[in-house]
């Protein structure tokens, strides 16, 4: 098998099995109540400081729309919390409610634990080679948000 189709099948098994593998550990019983978009939408929405909901949907690649719709859900099952700008009662805030703290540290734990077994036993140089193939195919699918 050639490098292109060994690249070609090894990107489509992961992308596949990332997400399967992803849903299965991270919708637990405790978070069944969740999909794997609803942890990204409060894995963007984050600990910090609230934000508002162009920030978020921009992060997310998402309308404003769009984002509604999933924080509406949200918050009717008590992960995120919406609230208006004290400084500006025209903008929408949105936080993590505990509850979604919880979740979102759960997601977070996940990814950290994915990337440690992928970087386990890599020299330097084969972390940055990694790491700057990394980079590359991110910048191939940033260059496919505006496509479509």
């Amino acid at each position: 098998m050639s490098s292109y189709e060994t690249v070609n099948e090894v990107l489509v098994t992961l992308f596949r099995e990332i997400m399967d593998i992803e849903e299965r550990a991270l919708i637990t019983s405790e978070y069944k109540d969740v999909s794997v978009k609803d942890m990204h939408v409060m894995e963007a929405i984050g600990i910090q400081e609230p934000k508002n909901m162009s920030t978020v949907a921009r992060a997310l690649s998402v309308t404003v729309g769009t984002l509604t719709i999933a924080v509406n859900h949200l918050v009717k099952k008590g992960y995120v919390k919406r609230v208006r700008s004290e400084k500006d009662r025209r903008v929408v805030l949105v936080s993590l409610s505990p509850k979604g703290e919880k979740a979102y540290l759960h997601h977070k734990m996940f990814h950290e634990r994915m990337v440690l077994a992928v970087l386990e036993g890599l020299d330097t140089e084969e972390t940055e080679v990694l790491t700057e193939a990394l980079k590359k195919l991110q910048k191939f699918f940033d260059s496919y948000k505006t496509d479509f």
